[in-house]
């Protein structure tokens, strides 16, 4: 999901032929932060010395987020990083509110946008596991006749389609401002009405095209089928399957974020002052974007996926099984990303953006688990860059 300049759920990997983005000051002086850390080894004794220097200078995923205050004008960014033996590290670097200056909650919770897409792939994958959905079975099987529009026929739609992003279907987020994005409820089906205003973006079958609708659509079909609301399925199949403590889909007209939390702000237009979008209406979001969580309690979903833990194998192979989307080397699966390491492999996540906040992580196949997150949408590449950088660096140190 994104959120940004008339954008209001935009994709967590940057749509080719995106519009040009200009660079960003910071809007007030923000302290660098201090780094917190979890339970850790002790460091090696072999040279006490040495090992007092390293103590003292920050490391490289510290780094990375304090050019995120620094430089990129974040108010604050938060990470978490686990090594292949499971030992884990929080971070933080600036502050939690540009008003009073507080601290940054450690693994303070965040909106996680797009990366709610996984959720509810997973969701989708387990019924198709159970024989109850089909991937290639077509949208019309299970909502007839709802899908039609200019150049769009639930018919030609298949399931695999909407959480591959090569449906066609056109963005109903760009046709949304500010203000409602904050303020109003929106049911899923008026967010597909939206949508269908507008005439298909290729065929289907054709081409990768990120699109929040093909979300909305997932989550519907998980609701037929189920006769449940989509929270609950997510919530008793993934949430307390693998006791994420800390992950939640809001209910209706619940604006506010339970846990300690930083303030999250947002500029529109790009150049503009930063707003806190904090408090906000999530359901613009729904099955694409409208989960709480933290950084940790990402690591652990995507660590508990890619375990197989969430998934038959059947299926978790269907789910990594991806197509080019971009020019970067990211691919994309059935609600899973791969993106290249500058230390080789990939890592395996999907990462997100929504008014106030962006998450960027994943895993690799070995067990290294990071996500780092930042109070404000990146408005220049630069940024953008810093963000996806700092992932890099906290998986491959």
């Amino acid at each position: 999901m994104r959120a940004q300049t008339r954008q209001g759920l935009r994709s967590s990997t940057r749509q080719q032929g995106g519009r040009q983005r200009r660079a960003v000051s910071a809007a007030a002086a923000v302290a660098i932060g201090v780094m917190t850390l979890g339970a850790l080894a002790p460091p090696a004794a072999s040279d006490s010395a040495a090992s007092a220097a390293a103590a003292a200078r920050p490391d490289a995923v510290q780094q990375a987020l304090n050019t995120l205050v620094r430089d990129d004008g974040m108010p604050a960014a938060l990470a978490s990083v686990q090594d292949r033996n499971g030992r884990i590290r929080t971070y933080t670097a600036g502050v939690g509110d540009l008003t009073t200056g507080s601290k940054v909650p450690r693994d303070g919770q965040v909106r996680i946008g797009s990366n709610t897409k996984a959720f509810t792939a997973v969701v989708v994958l387990q019924l198709v596991g159970e024989g109850k959905i089909g991937l290639d079975a077509t949208v019309d099987t299970y909502l007839p006749g709802l899908v039609r529009g200019k150049g769009i026929d639930g018919r030609r739609i298949t399931v695999r389609q909407l959480l591959q992003h090569t449906s066609g279907l056109p963005e109903y987020g760009i046709h949304v401002d500010d203000d409602e994005i904050r303020n109003r409820y929106f049911e899923p089906r008026e967010l597909l009405d939206i949508a269908l205003r507008y005439k298909a973006d290729a065929a289907p079958g054709t081409t990768w095209g990120y699109s929040n609708t093909n979300y909305v659509l997932a989550g519907l079909i998980v609701q037929k089928v189920t006769g449940r609301p989509l929270a609950e399925e997510m919530d008793r199949r993934i949430i307390k399957r693998i006791g994420l403590r800390h992950t939640y889909f809001p209910t209706p007209g619940k604006m506010t974020i339970r846990e300690p939390h930083p303030q999250g702000y947002h500029r529109n237009p790009a150049d503009g002052p930063l707003r806190n979008f904090t408090e906000m209406d999530p359901s613009m979001g729904w099955a694409a974007g409208q989960l709480i969580s933290t950084n940790s309690d990402l690591n652990r979903f995507f660590t508990a996926l890619l375990a197989g833990r969430l998934l038959p194998a059947a299926q978790l192979a269907e789910m990594r099984t991806t197509v080019p989307a971009g020019t970067s080397g990211l691919r994309y699966g059935l609600g899973l990303t791969s993106r290249p390491l500058s230390c080789g492999g990939v890592y395996w996540g999907h990462g997100g953006d929504i008014a106030g906040y962006e998450t960027r992580g994943g895993v690799t196949d070995d067990g290294r688990a990071a996500n780092v997150a930042v109070t404000n949408i990146p408005t220049d590449e630069a940024a953008t860059q810093h963000v996806k950088d700092a992932v890099d660096r906290a998986l491959c140190g």
